[in-house]
């Protein structure tokens, strides 16, 4: 097989890839997520090596998260208004900034966990800005019609990330200890920096900046809600973001407590739920050539709810992370199917505040589920906490259908 007929399957694959923004965007992404989930393995394993508590990693999801909570809507308004490449590169060089002081902390040898938590709260800041300017931007650089498989494959190196990243956070910690991790983090944001300076936009979206943000914020809320394809795919996300994913939370105690894995156990939970993650974005990346379906959305986010309370009844070290695999499979299918749905069903001059509200939906309520599912961890254990917030998710699931499919009846 020739490079040319190589060159032709990959695009008919791949076709984001043949948009040269995107893949400037892409390949500086590769290396920068590496770091960020380094950082976010070596950031949880340092908190519960200092506290052991799992109610205290509750609570630095709350200070990481909670500005999402506060914030993201009015970062949604500002992603709107601006040029997403300008903003984009005053947050990555703010990320960058945040490791590097926590790297110096950590070097300096004394490091406390109320320096960890403001530092999160940073973060947590600095990302509510930037996640909905991320999700926004992907449709400047290949358009509508590749929308689909770029965030297919946008996922894809997220979930490559995950395993990667917390594998060698694990050996890093090991050997140089967690400030290296934070170290490598702050210089992954160099490429990621230089692949937007290269970046030309095919088009620039943005909203009018004249009227008052409370109003940009409300009329992003009301197109939402009108539309009874975007609000279904928004309730849905809101319930698995808030009791679904508190792995954060769930997965270091797990591994110390109930499989007495520790650090290393720790990473490799958090790489095989990377390895069916990546699985799934890439059978969606091949596959996915139609509209987004309800169906798969709802089917997938069931599946994640079953596999939790499935892993309440195990204690094997192995199993647990082939049902942590499989959460991470259908979570990857349900988040680029609702990513999918409302970008595609949504005008572009609200895409900013459609985005902040799947960010605020899918993280920002994480301040409430991490501290529901420390609580829980705290007082009864993990296994306690994987099988309430397995079937808190699925009960309001079934609310969600139920009603989705009331309306569709009565509509008829």
């Amino acid at each position: 097989m020739d490079q040319t007929m190589i060159a032709t399957k990959l695009s008919q694959a791949f076709p984001a890839l043949t948009h040269k923004n995107f893949r400037y965007f892409w390949f500086g992404q590769c290396i920068s997520l590496m770091g960020t989930w380094m950082q976010r393995t070596a950031q949880q394993w340092l908190v519960y090596t200092i506290t052991k508590s799992a109610f205290l990693l509750g609570i630095l999801g709350v200070a990481q998260f909670g500005p999402m909570l506060v914030f993201s809507l009015f970062a949604g308004v500002l992603a709107d208004r601006y040029p997403k490449k300008s903003m984009l590169l005053f947050t990555q060089a703010s990320l960058m900034i945040q490791a590097l002081i926590l790297a110096f902390l950590v070097w300096s040898g004394h490091v406390y966990y109320w320096q960890v938590l403001i530092l999160a709260s940073t973060l947590g800041l600095i990302s509510t800005l930037d996640n909905p300017i991320r999700q926004s931007f992907l449709i400047e650089l290949v358009g509508r019609k590749d929308l689909t498989n770029a965030i297919a494959l946008n996922s894809s190196i997220v979930n490559l990330a995950r395993i990667i990243g917390p594998a060698l956070a694990t050996i890093i910690m090991a050997g140089f200890g967690a400030g290296f991790c934070f170290f490598l983090n702050a210089v992954s944001f160099i490429p990621v920096m230089f692949g937007l300076s290269l970046i030309r936009p095919q088009m620039i979206i943005s909203a009018q900046k004249t009227e008052n943000l409370f109003k940009s914020v409300g009329d992003g809320l009301k197109y939402i809600f009108k539309r009874p394809i975007l609000a279904c795919a928004v309730l849905a996300v809101l319930d698995v973001g808030t009791f679904a994913m508190n792995t954060n939370v769930l997965f270091p105690v797990f591994a110390d407590q109930v499989l007495h894995k520790g650090a290393n156990g720790y990473g490799f939970l958090l790489s095989a739920m990377g390895i069916g993650s990546l699985l799934g974005a890439i059978l969606i990346a091949t596959k996915a050539r139609t509209n987004p379906s309800r169906r798969i959305m709802f089917a997938s986010s069931l599946s994640i709810s079953g596999l939790l309370i499935l892993i309440f009844f195990i204690h094997s070290f192995i199993i647990s992370a082939i049902a942590i695999a499989g959460i991470g499979f259908f979570n990857i299918i349900f988040m680029n199917t609702v990513n999918s749905t409302l970008q595609l069903n949504s005008s572009n001059e609200y895409l900013g505040r459609i985005m902040s509200v799947y960010s605020l939906s899918l993280g920002g309520t994480t301040p409430i589920g991490n501290l529901f599912a420390g609580s829980l961890t705290q007082r009864f254990g993990p296994s306690v906490g994987f099988i309430m917030c397995g079937l808190i998710t699925a009960i309001l699931l079934v609310t969600i259908i139920g009603h989705t499919w009331y309306l569709e009846r009565i509509s008829e």
